[in-house]
């Protein structure tokens, strides 16, 4: 029986990932989640708690998907790229830079998640007014989504999922996470720019018309500096996330739809809620691969004494971060939540467990649930990333940026 939950779970994953016959990847998430339950494997109630174990994300996830239709609706991300042509001066270069740093903001205070959705439409408006070649700038999105997103605890849903609701006050985060966030931004940039260094060194278009925001735009991006601010005071409270993202994606969407007199229900048809069904789906292959004890497993090696606290650290976290990329980091990120609070680990292993499923994913296109989002994004622009596309430059950027902000939390101590 284990064996049968572990092929049907790594199928699901494979499904996932290759996407056979351009089935979307919620389809095969779904799938093997079905058929764990009709093969026996896993007790339809034990399903149900799975999935609502992930009510938290889900939450979180529509209020930020709510916030990006509502100001592509409204033109935002037309307006906000052709400011950043704008100040790019003809400079592909420093459009790329530009698109950087929002990027960091975004994700910042955020979430990554909000830079696959709410950023990535702007970007490629942007290199389409621009004309230049998207795909530089869209990898600076995908990638920052990921180094960026253990500056604040709001920086990624992963970060709920591994510290399990308990999260460190935002004194011990910055103690922990400040300086190894400042090398994986600084390493990621340099190394993409590396990769991608022959396509940015051309022109770009110096200047493109811009025209006024609206009253709808203007009232979106208010939105979503008030949901900023919004999620850095629930986060400093301690308290969770999501209804409170949701709540102001929903009161977004509405006051913006009033404001212009635009029927919400289309809009609300255009988000993507096939993400959601993907990730209840990796929550219940996940607990039916913990009833097979691979959370048991990993909380034993977790607890090895025979390794120093730095040894642990450095390997647990280099395993974590290229696993992330064979499951998805938020199901790997649950997985090692349950195996931390058995196991009880030093704080130094469990701070670079965190940097090692947020980071590790920029390894490849389906590390997590930020660059799935992106590449969804990207697709109803009508580009699309390739699995060895993405593999070709996460291999260079993602070991770098690694092992500079893991050897800096190591060096911190």
């Amino acid at each position: 029986m284990t064996s049968l939950t572990w092929a049907i779970a790594g199928l699901a994953t494979a499904g996932v990932i290759a996407r056979p016959m351009r089935w979307p990847e919620w389809i095969w998430a779904v799938s093997g989640a079905l058929l764990l339950i009709m093969l026996g494997l896993i007790p339809p109630d034990a399903a149900l708690h799975a999935i609502g174990e992930g009510m938290d994300v889900y939450l979180f996830l529509i209020g930020m998907m709510l916030l990006s239709e509502t100001a592509r609706a409204e033109g935002l991300f037309d307006w906000l790229a052709a400011t950043a042509v704008n100040h790019a001066k003809g400079s592909t270069f420093r459009l790329f830079v530009l698109v950087y740093l929002t990027g960091t903001l975004v994700t910042v205070f955020l979430s990554n998640d909000a830079t696959a959705v709410v950023l990535t439409p702007a970007v490629f408006a942007a290199a389409r007014a621009a004309r230049a070649e998207p795909l530089p700038l869209l990898f600076a999105c995908a990638l920052i989504a990921n180094a960026a997103s253990f500056v604040l605890p709001i920086s990624n849903p992963a970060n709920l999922v591994l510290y399990g609701g308990q999260m460190p006050a935002l004194s011990a985060w910055f103690a922990s996470f400040a300086l190894p966030s400042l090398a994986s931004v600084g390493v990621t940039f340099l190394a993409l720019w590396f990769m991608e260094r022959k396509r940015l060194s051309g022109a770009c278009a110096r200047a493109v018309e811009r025209k006024p925001l609206g009253r709808g735009g203007i009232a979106a991006f208010a939105a979503i500096a008030l949901t900023a601010i919004l999620l850095i005071v629930v986060s400093a409270l301690d308290m969770e996330l999501g209804l409170p993202t949701a709540i102001a994606g929903i009161l977004s969407l509405l006051g913006v739809c009033i404001l212009t007199r635009r029927a919400p229900l289309p809009l609300v048809k255009e988000v993507s809620w096939g993400v959601l069904l993907l990730v209840a789906g990796l929550f219940v292959l996940v607990e039916a691969l913990n009833r097979t004890g691979v959370i048991a497993f990993v909380a034993g090696l977790l607890s090895r004494q025979d390794l120093s606290p730095t040894m642990l650290a450095a390997a647990a976290g280099t395993v974590l971060a290229f696993g992330s990329n064979l499951i998805n980091n938020l199901p790997a990120g649950l997985i090692t939540s349950l195996a931390v609070q058995q196991a009880t680990p030093p704080r130094l292993v469990i701070d670079s467990l965190l940097i090692s499923v947020d980071l590790g994913p920029n390894l490849s296109v389906t590390g997590s649930l930020a660059t799935i989002l992106w590449l969804q994004a990207i697709r109803r622009e009508g580009e699309d990333v390739g699995f060895w596309r993405f593999l070709k430059v996460g291999a260079v950027v993602m070991p770098t940026a690694l092992l500079a902000a893991l050897g800096t939390r190591l060096w911190i101590g």
